[in-house]
C-alpha cells in the first residue's frame, strides 16, 4: 500500500488543466466532430518512481460514469445445469431484468462461446461488435483460451462480475462506468481512462480526484510512488497535474540504504552461523580422534617376550614333536605287515592231486 498521506492534488491546478484541454479539443474538432465527444477519451498518465515488482490490476469507481448510454455491452455466463443454450440466455435475460440491470445488450453462454466462436474470423467480429465485455467470475479461468489473443492485446479482456451478487445491478454499473489500470512489472508508466471530451469540467476534476485517492490507497507499494501525473487525450500532448518535489529522492535513498543495512546484516549473520557450525564440527571431530587415541593402547600387549624366550620355547617344543611323529609312524608300518600276514593267511591254497 503506498504511502498517500504526503501526495495531494490541487484542485485548481486540476481544473485548470481540464479547461485547457478542453479548449484544445474543441479548436481541433470540427462540425461533424461535435456530435462525437463521448467517443473522445480522456486519460490519466501516472509515472511512478520505482518500476513495482509485481503486475497488479487496480479496480477504481468513479463519481460520474466514462462510458456513453450507448456503448454495447457483452455478458459471458456459464451453462446453467440441466439447461440447452437457450434457455440459458432465458434464464439470465430474466435474471438481469429483475435486478434492474439495463446496460447488457447480450448473453452469451461458455458452450455457445467454445462452438459458435470457435473460427478465428468469428473471434474478430465478436471484438469488434462490442465497446466492453463482463464475464461471470465462476468461468473467467476458462476464456483466455477461447477468446484469443486480440482481446488482451487490445486490452479488452472481459471483466468478472459475480452474478449470484444481491446488490447485482450496482455492482454492474460500477464496473461498466468505472475503469480499471493496470500496473506492470515492465515499465514505469501506466495509463488509466477517467472520462470523455462531453463531460464537464467539474465532473472530470472529481473523477480525477477519485482516480488518485483509489490508485494511491491500492498500490501495493511501500514509501513515495507518485513521481508525475499528467491528463491527456488520444491526440493531445500530456498536460502535467502533478509534480512530486525532490524531498521524495532522499526519502527513496534512505530506504535503500536502509535496505542495504538489512542484507549487510543479514550476511553477517549467515556467516556467523556458518562459522559456529564449522567450530562445532571441528570438536566433535576432535572428541572422536581423542576417543580413538584413548582406546588403542589397552589393545597393544605392555611387554614382548624377548628372543632368548622365544628360542627357549621352541626347543622345548621341537624333541616332543619329533617322537611323537615316530611313535605315530611306527604302529602303521605294523599294521601294514600285519595286513599282509592276515591278507597271505586268508589265500587259499588250491589242492594238489
Amino acid at each position: 500500500m503506498a504511502d498517500g498521506a504526503e501526495i495531494a492534488l490541487d484542485r485548481a491546478q486540476v481544473k485548470k488543466a481540464v479547461q485547457a484541454l478542453q479548449a484544445f479539443l474543441k479548436s481541433k474538432s470540427t462540425g461533424d466532430s461535435l456530435f462525437l465527444d463521448e467517443t473522445r477519451q480522456i486519460s490519466l498518465l501516472f509515472t511512478l518512481w520505482k518500476i513495482p515488482k509485481k503486475p497488479q490490476t487496480i479496480r477504481i469507481p468513479l463519481p460520474h460514469g466514462q462510458r456513453p448510454d450507448t456503448d454495447e455491452v457483452c455478458l459471458f455466463t456459464r451453462d446453467e445445469p440441466h439447461m440447452t443454450s437457450e434457455q440459458t440466455q432465458r434464464f439470465y435475460k430474466k435474471l438481469l431484468q429483475e435486478k434492474g440491470v439495463k446496460n447488457i445488450t447480450e448473453i452469451i453462454p461458455y458452450k455457445v462461446l467454445t462452438t459458435e466462436y470457435k473460427p478465428h474470423e468469428a473471434k474478430r467480429r465478436l471484438l469488434g461488435n462490442f465497446d466492453m465485455f463482463l464475464s461471470d467470475e465462476r468461468v473467467r479461468r476458462l476464456l483466455p483460451s477461447h477468446l484469443g489473443k486480440h482481446f488482451y492485446l487490445r486490452k479488452r479482456e472481459p471483466l468478472c462480475v459475480n452474478l449470484q451478487s444481491k446488490q447485482l445491478a450496482r455492482d454492474i454499473h460500477r464496473v461498466i462506468q468505472g475503469t480499471n489500470l493496470k500496473v506492470t512489472n515492465k515499465g514505469s508508466c501506466c495509463m488509466a481512462r477517467i472520462a470523455h471530451a462531453g463531460m464537464t469540467a467539474d465532473e472530470v476534476t472529481e473523477n480525477i480526484e477519485a482516480a488518485f485517492q483509489a490508485v494511491v490507497a491500492k498500490l501495493r507499494t511501500k514509501g513515495p510512488v507518485m513521481k508525475l501525473i499528467h491528463i491527456k487525450s488520444q491526440t493531445s500532448v500530456a498536460l502535467p497535474i502533478y509534480n512530486s518535489s525532490l524531498t521524495h529522492l532522499t526519502v527513496l535513498e534512505e530506504a535503500e540504504h536502509a535496505q542495504l543495512r538489512k542484507k549487510e546484516k543479514a550476511a553477517a549473520r549467515k556467516l556467523e552461523n556458518e562459522v559456529e557450525k564449522a567450530l562445532k564440527k571441528q570438536t566433535v571431530a576432535t572428541g572422536e580422534e581423542g576417543e580413538k587415541d584413548d582406546k588403542i593402547p589397552q589393545l597393544v600387549p605392555i611387554a614382548t617376550p624377548s628372543k632368548k624366550a622365544k628360542l627357549e620355547q621352541q626347543l622345548e617344543k621341537a624333541p616332543k614333536a619329533a617322537v611323537t611323529k615316530k611313535a605315530k609312524k611306527a604302529p602303521n608300518k605294523r599294521a601294514r605287515k600285519a595286513g599282509k600276514t592276515d591278507f597271505k593267511v586268508k589265500r587259499k591254497v588250491p589242492k594238489v592231486k
